[in-house]
């Protein structure tokens, strides 16, 4: 071989040597690039999860730029640790009386009641959120049932609005239990009950009935009731019936609580929000659950749904 056939072979082998080597910087990059590609999507797709989980991407929200009836709900038992707590319904209540475009304040009840110390807490917020916005109307609107501690919160409003079939009343208090005594000697079990203070004990379900400590319990049973009654009358004034049934603990429909007094039409929502205070825009100002809950609640629903759907898949096959 020549010596200018091996340089031209030297050349050759040079040449092909750079671009096996660029072909393969190619690969790298276009193999990187991809893989960020797929990276970002994945961290996107993660992303849009996570918020929607936090209810951030809700379909329904509203734009509260214009004037619109606000709405708090009211749903289940009344008690400190649910959501229908007197701390999450007053927040409810003071942003839905706030807001600069509020034009009316519907508190839509669905509740059979609860505790009366945490209904007389909201029941006083409203009259303190009324006097401080004379102008911005109140009203109840009852959907399945408003007794008991739900009513002692309604009677607030400026009307009450029902359904005539929603279930109404009950005003009254009541503390039940049960006794076991009997039970007891039948099993051979002997109560052992230490107490420093004569009624340290007071209705304990293992020992006997106490005469004393029954009176004691009616007399307090009477005095919230009462406490219940004058906020009834309070709130209703005139519009009231002379029935001595109506403080008996009894409930009714909503046709026949209108007619006692206790409640003023019907009407739902939709109704009070387009008819009566002509602002048919309504936005929910419910107190919703805590981001970590709320989090920790769809994510569950999310992961369920998915492995719900991959035992069906497995099942198909």
């Amino acid at each position: 071989m020549t010596e200018i056939e091996t340089d031209k072979k030297d050349r050759w082998e040079k040449e092909l040597l750079e671009k096996l080597i660029f072909t393969s910087l190619q690969e790298q990059r276009r193999a990187r690039n991809w893989s960020i590609f797929f990276r970002l999507l994945t961290f996107s797709y993660l992303f849009i999860l996570f918020f929607w989980a936090l209810g951030w991407f809700d379909s329904d929200a509203v734009s509260v730029s214009d004037k619109h009836t606000a709405l708090v709900d009211l749903r289940g038992e009344i008690s400190a640790e649910g959501l229908s707590s007197a701390e999450n319904i007053k927040a409810g209540l003071k942003n839905a009386f706030r807001h600069r475009n509020t034009a009316g304040v519907i508190l839509r009840i669905n509740s059979p009641g609860g505790s009366p110390v945490q209904a007389g807490a909201i029941n006083d917020e409203i009259h303190r959120l009324r006097a401080q916005h004379p102008d911005i109307p109140f009203y109840a609107v009852v959907e399945d049932i408003c007794a008991s501690g739900g009513y002692y919160i309604a009677v607030a409003a400026d009307k009450i609005f029902v359904d005539k079939a929603s279930v109404v009343g009950s005003i009254g208090v009541i503390m039940n239990g049960f006794g076991f005594t009997g039970t007891l000697e039948k099993l051979g079990v002997e109560r052992r009950l230490l107490a420093a203070g004569e009624n340290k004990g007071f209705l304990d379900p293992f020992s006997p009935a106490s005469p004393k400590q029954r009176q004691h319990a009616t007399r307090m049973l009477t005095e919230i009731h009462q406490q219940f009654i004058n906020v009834v009358q309070k709130g209703r004034g005139d519009r009231l019936q002379d029935d001595p049934q109506i403080f008996s603990g009894i409930v009714w429909t909503g046709e026949q609580s209108i007619a006692l007094g206790l409640t003023d039409a019907l009407g739902d929502v939709d109704y009070v929000a387009r008819e009566i205070i002509q602002a048919d825009r309504i936005v929910d100002f419910t107190s919703q659950e805590g981001l970590v809950d709320r989090f920790a609640k769809r994510f569950g629903q999310v992961v369920a749904s998915v492995l719900i759907g991959l035992e069906s898949s497995l099942q198909l096959r």
